[in-house]
């Protein structure tokens, strides 16, 4: 036979209930509380690098891999190299906004672009620091061709072209992806290898996004748009190029 609570009776097991959740809370929060704070902390010292991530998926979508000679160039360069981040940085949140603004009429590409400019303004303001920190001035740097050199090939009606501005923008993250790889293998300051490495959890998935983004807005398979965007970006990549910057070619 159920025993008959009183009031008493209720009152402590209100207050046990009480506490075990307290104790419960003490124990998991503060877990949560920091995976936010390390995702999301402007300042870099502060921020979690993921043991390994896998980057076959990366490699495999792009048609070549970074030279030795960039990277060694990168690395007599890291100032450069440094500013130029940050301008891609900028560059992605701005190009997302103006998309965000243009193409208003799908909620799963307003809702990506939305954190995607969260995201790479976040990036910015972290190596804007990074630069502070190295008692780095902003110097003006002019645009490489990389991107200029893919966007002259973007077909000019619509969707086509949105298409294709989504199918580059896969290009440009998984080439990201894969220079922060190669300089934080080598590059001789444990702090901004740290960093590039954090990185490569957020850059490794953003070429999938912006792919899948592309394949919504198309009735039609994208595979071809990828496939001939692959040659075009291995190209620029691996081709001669007079000037050094995050997303160049081959050292000329």
């Amino acid at each position: 036979m159920a025993k008959t609570m009183n009031k008493e009776d209720i009152r402590t097991k209100s207050s046990n209930n009480k506490a075990m959740n307290d104790s419960n809370s003490n124990i998991e929060e503060p877990s949560i509380v920091k995976d936010e704070i390390d995702e999301d902390d402007v300042d870099i010292t502060k921020l979690r690098t993921p043991i390994k991530v896998d980057l076959s998926a990366v490699y495999n979508f792009l048609g070549a891999r970074t030279t030795q000679a960039w990277v060694d160039a990168a690395i007599a360069n890291v100032p450069l190299i440094i500013q130029d981040h940050a301008n891609c940085e900028k560059k992605a949140a701005g190009t997302a906004m103006n998309l965000i603004f243009r193409y208003e009429f799908s909620y799963d590409l307003q809702r990506k672009l939305a954190q995607l400019i969260r995201e790479e303004m976040l990036h910015y303001e972290q190596v804007l620091g990074i630069m502070n920190d190295r008692g780095q001035a902003w110097k003006y740097l002019s645009a490489g061709r990389y991107a200029k050199g893919m966007l002259k090939h973007k077909r000019t009606y619509e969707p086509a072209a949105m298409v294709d501005v989504l199918i580059i923008g896969a290009f440009i993250e998984a080439r990201s992806c894969e220079r922060f790889a190669a300089l934080a293998e080598v590059i001789d300051d444990e702090r901004l290898a740290k960093y590039y490495r954090y990185l490569l959890k957020s850059e490794s998935r953003h070429f999938e996004d912006y792919l899948a983004l592309a394949q919504s807005l198309s009735e039609d398979s994208i595979d071809e748009r990828v496939a001939f965007f692959k040659e075009v970006e291995a190209e620029l990549i691996s081709s001669p190029d007079h000037e050094l910057r995050f997303h160049s070619g081959t050292p000329a």
